[in-house]
């Protein structure tokens, strides 16, 4: 009996292999944020039996055994450039028109360092491999769809964050500006008059910015796949397959619409179950009678790099309080102070840190990852932007009754006490976020389960052409009826130039008409 039993489970395992597709994950972002997110895609497929090879300019804390790893670095001229405008932005007030703006030019080099991926001879290495799919995390890099082309596979672009003008733009879905505020603009719904301004400005500002990329982008593109029988970028982009979205709209909003082939994954980087915590941080939330709290900035911004100010004031606060304090801080060597509330670490396990139940109190930069995983955990926040999309994450979190948003570079000591012991005491707000995360997990696919069915779904048909809006293969005058609209124009001009020279005719005949009665009288 043994042995039959196991000669079924060796043939099944046998299947399962023999089943497993060879997928390549292309995430050159470098953002650490980013990475875990992408890492958390290629984990549930490497999980659901698939062969997954990834490419990364990081090491990824995010890993499965079964994940075939190549790392390509950023180059140390290139992370200097990044590391200094990173420092500069934390000393500054920063919307996304302008950090797009700033990618453009002094930050270029996270563009120009994803070019520079696709020609190294550890990244070639992978053409001597059979893929059957490419998923791409989307960030500033559509000149690597090239690299689907060369492998002849359907394509998935990976994106950290709700769908936005650039995924919006790739697959053909409609913006909504009238009642979707977009990535740069904040607003409670529904819009008023004035914020529906400000969203088309901002739409259009976006729109503006985004020819700037595809200009850039199409002449790297143009640069390294220089094969006559290569797809023109402008066509790879229409035969993406689908696009993963950091986003659950029926928890998060706002309501709107989404083409198929935009699939909802937010919280893919959540885990199922916590790991057990690392033993100092254990015992130190163990031994946190009150609870405890905890902050973090993030992997891109070192928060090191804040004002020294700016650091005193949060630590002289923090330090002053009856909650423990578990607080993310690069330099071990030179922190911001000694106190027996506070523990210093330099890297975190965030979302395993905001699952331990005696967590009261999230105090972040408002990253999407992270806003995300403390809405997951029912935790409430106190946010601090700095630039990207994380002032308005911010502000639909406050707006949304989960914590409050200060400005970081003009906070007091009065107004973080203030904003801190308003959260923990009033509990409105881990009501607000408890309430929410019960939305957020009531769905009928876990976000690891979308990604495994939607990705084996591309895989079974070879793409997912099926899927596309018919918007993808249309010109924006034939999107927007320009042409047909052109034409009634031109008919109503007709007709109406018609009239004036009927009317002109007649008038002719009529003082014909009038001087021969004129005569015979």
């Amino acid at each position: 009996m043994f042995s039959v039993n196991f000669v079924v489970l060796l043939l099944l395992a046998i299947v399962a292999s023999t089943n497993g597709a060879n997928i390549l994950g292309l995430f050159s972002s470098h953002s650490p944020s980013h990475l875990i997110i992408h890492m958390s895609t290629a984990k549930a497929l490497a999980e659901a039996g698939h062969n997954v090879t990834v490419v990364s300019m990081l090491k990824p804390k995010v890993m499965h055994k079964n994940i075939h790893l190549i790392v390509v670095p950023m180059k140390q001229e290139q992370e200097l450039i990044v590391n200094s405008q990173m420092t500069e932005m934390a000393g500054q007030k920063n919307s996304i028109i302008s950090t797009l703006n700033r990618f453009l030019n002094g930050m270029d080099v996270l563009i120009d360092s994803q070019a520079d991926l696709v020609s190294d001879p550890r990244f070639m290495r992978i053409y001597e491999t059979k893929f059957d799919l490419m998923i791409l995390g989307y960030f500033l890099n559509d000149f690597q769809l090239g690299i689907a082309a060369k492998l002849k596979v359907p394509v998935i672009i990976d994106w950290m964050i709700p769908s936005n003008n650039m995924v919006d733009q790739l697959l053909s879905n409609p913006s909504e500006i009238s009642y979707v505020p977009n990535t740069a603009t904040s607003a409670e719904l529904p819009m008023t008059f004035l914020k529906r301004v400000e969203n088309m400005i901002n739409h259009l500002l976006l729109k503006y910015l985004a020819l700037q990329f595809d200009y850039k982008l199409t002449r790297i593109y143009n640069e390294i796949f220089t094969e006559k029988d290569m797809p023109t970028l402008n066509e790879m982009r229409r035969n993406i397959s689908l696009a993963f979205v950091g986003s659950h709209l029926n928890s998060e909003g706002p309501i709107r619409p989404l083409v198929p082939g935009i699939v909802e994954i937010g919280g893919i980087q959540v885990k199922d179950e916590a790991d057990p915590l690392p033993k100092d941080i254990d015992q130190f939330l163990s031994n946190s009678s009150q609870g405890a709290i905890f902050l973090s900035f993030g992997s891109n911004i070192k928060i090191s790099s804040v004002s020294t100010e700016i650091v005193q004031t949060l630590f002289k606060v923090l330090s002053g309080l009856k909650y423990n304090v578990i607080w993310k801080w690069e330099d071990l060597q030179d922190t911001p102070g000694n106190s027996s509330n506070i523990l210093y670490k330099s890297w975190l396990p965030q979302d395993d840190i905001l699952a331990h139940p005696k967590i009261k109190l999230f105090i972040t930069h408002a990253g999407k990852g992270g806003i995300t995983e403390s809405q997951y955990h029912g935790v409430p926040m106190v946010a601090l932007p700095i630039f990207g999309d994380q002032p308005r994450n911010a502000a639909l979190m406050e707006q949304s009754g989960y914590g409050l948003s200060l400005d970081l570079l003009s906070i007091t000591e009065e107004s973080f006490r203030k904003a801190i012991t308003e959260v923990l005491e009033n509990e409105k707000y881990s009501q607000a976020v408890k309430k929410f995360s019960t939305l957020f997990r009531d769905r009928p696919l876990t976000a690891k389960q979308t990604v495994v069915f939607w990705t084996e779904y591309v895989l079974r048909h070879r793409g997912a052409s099926n899927l596309q809006s018919p918007a993808v293969h249309m010109s924006f005058i034939e999107i927007h009826n320009l042409d047909i609209y052109a034409l009634i124009l031109a008919i109503l001009v007709l007709f109406v130039l018609q009239l004036v020279v009927w009317g002109r005719q007649l008038g002719k005949a009529k003082l014909s008409r009038a001087k021969k009665i004129s005569k015979l009288s």
